[in-house]
């Protein structure tokens, strides 16, 4: 039941969870549905408002998303975001066309005065486009009630239903005011109080977890040493800890001191069943000569469950807990609408399509900075649940090309001066991932009057907010050089060092 919560029905857009994430700042509990959800199963739901999220469909394709238009029957307040207005205007006998102009990234968008615009203080806003198709003509009921250069009809409003629809996203970080549109839509339009919190989600997934692992089963999670692994790892030390035994599998592709850092957290402190698998020939076996970045998602998480299973069996596991959050899901695979792939990630869509082991997911639902406030209530120390994003292919798919022992070495000695040097200079904790990549470039250099042909870093650092969107950090020239020398002084395979000033997007975060 979502008696005192909000549905969002999911069309495929990129930022559907982020809406999730705006709408739990507010304390208030919400749920992703697929757009094709029947309506009884809606109406029994007793939502309090619904949320139609964006998607790369235009609504007049043939194969289009639709939702069945019984659900605007329901007598709810209704948000339709980008495609989603698409979806209530067709719906509702508007019309929707090709846009003379397309919009895409930042607009200036200029709004009349609405409740849903409550607190915005300022008339003209700078907002996240996304769209190729515009509202021709709107249904009957409905009035315009912002506009841009390009778009007459920015967001429209039907105040006798409840209904409101804005063309651009005011989920993402880059709409200023978004966050008030949705505290508008949920507390006002909808009269939703603030009760929901990471507390709540801990008790409903200890809850979960109990419900799903029966008394005789066994779980083996999966422990990189990561935030999300960790959390997963206490989160389930808490639910069952007699029925559990994580499993800390070294695949030479990890950062420096990983190993004996999971070993103090996990065995001394949480006193969990831990087991260290040293697998690393096993892993580089699979690597050899294989350059194409998917291939190296796909084949690293095969192995994993290959060792999993190999542990699990004489253990009696029916179960396999690792730590997926739905940036992993939404990049890897479509799970609620037609969302496209991005990359597969191994805990995701690098999975084989036939397993021993029955999944548990229980972060499948939340961002990274969510997670670090679960690590913290589950009583995780600062120096696990602060740490930047490792990626579960580990460094990997910062090794772009080939990867061998070699070049795994190389890049941990140039990471290590590299957090040292950010920590130094005090940029480190403002950062949501900074790291190094190996390229497969080689050039010229002089070192003590001596030709060199070496191999080339290059350094990427990044702020966000959930990882779903990332601008370049803005680290000063003089802590960069410092950088670069350091590298190029103690690492003498490097002699040149880069910096990305790509954001995401277009670009992703990780290279591969």
């Amino acid at each position: 039941m979502l008696q005192n919560a909000i549905l969002i029905l999911d069309f495929g857009s990129q930022y559907t969870q982020l809406i999730a994430r705006r709408i739990r700042e507010q304390k208030v509990y919400c749920e992703i549905w697929p757009f094709h959800t029947a309506f009884e199963k809606i109406r029994e739901a007793k939502p309090k408002g619904l949320i139609l999220s964006g998607g790369p469909s235009s609504v007049y394709d043939v194969d289009a998303p639709q939702m069945d238009p019984a659900i605007l029957t329901l007598g709810i307040p209704v948000l339709g975001i980008c495609y989603g207005l698409h979806l209530l205007v067709n719906a509702l006998g508007g019309e929707v066309k090709p846009a003379q102009k397309r919009e895409y990234g930042r607009a200036t968008v200029h709004l009349e005065s609405d409740l849903l615009f409550t607190d915005i203080t300022t008339r003209s806003l700078e907002v996240w486009m996304s769209h190729g198709d515009e509202a021709l003509r709107l249904p009957s009921g409905f009035i315009p009630i912002a506009s841009t250069a390009s778009a007459p009809i920015a967001a429209m409003v039907d105040h006798a239903r409840n209904f409101y629809a804005v063309q651009f996203h005011p989920e993402v970080v880059h709409t200023q005011g978004g966050v008030e549109m949705i505290r508008n839509f949920v507390h006002r339009i909808c009269g939703l109080g603030s009760a929901w919190t990471m507390e709540h989600f801990l008790e409903s997934e200890v809850r979960k977890i109990r419900t799903t692992v029966g008394a005789d089963d066994h779980v083996l999670c999966a422990l990189s040493g990561g935030v999300d692994s960790s959390v997963v790892a206490a989160l389930l030390g808490q639910a069952i800890p007699k029925q559990l035994t994580c499993v800390f599998v070294d695949t030479g592709l990890l950062r420096q001191g990983e190993r004996q850092l999971v070993e103090q957290v996990f065995k001394d402190h949480f006193k969990l069943d831990l087991r260290v698998i040293d697998a690393s020939e096993r892993f580089f076996k699979q690597l050899a000569g294989v350059v194409d970045p998917e291939q190296k998602r796909k084949r690293i998480g095969q192995e994993f469950i290959s060792v999993f299973e190999e542990i699990a069996k004489p253990l009696n596991c029916r179960f396999l807990a690792q730590g997926t959050l739905y940036p992993d899901v939404i990049e890897s695979v479509s799970v609620r609408g037609p969302s496209q792939t991005i990359k597969s990630h191994h805990n995701v869509g690098g999975l084989p399509e036939v397993m021993a082991l029955k999944l548990i997911e229980p972060l499948r639902e939340l961002f990274k900075d969510e997670v670090r406030v679960l690590g913290r209530e589950l009583g995780l120390p600062d120096k696990m649940t602060d740490r930047q994003p490792f990626p579960g292919p580990g460094l990997a798919v910062r090794i772009l090309g080939e990867v061998t022992p070699e070049k795994v070495d190389i890049l941990q000695r140039a990471e290590v001066r590299l957090e040292d040097e950010l920590r130094a200079s005090n940029c480190y904790q403002g950062l949501w991932q900074a790291f190094a990549v190996l390229l497969p470039v080689k050039s010229v250099g002089v070192m003590g009057d001596q030709r060199t042909y070496a191999y080339t870093i290059a350094i990427r650092a990044v702020t966000s907010m959930d990882g779903m969107t990332a601008d370049v950090a803005d680290i000063p020239t003089k802590v960069l050089t410092r950088i670069a020398n350091r590298i190029i002084n103690e690492v003498p395979e490097i002699n040149r060092v880069v910096y990305d000033i790509s954001q995401k997007p277009p670009a992703t975060i990780e290279w591969e």
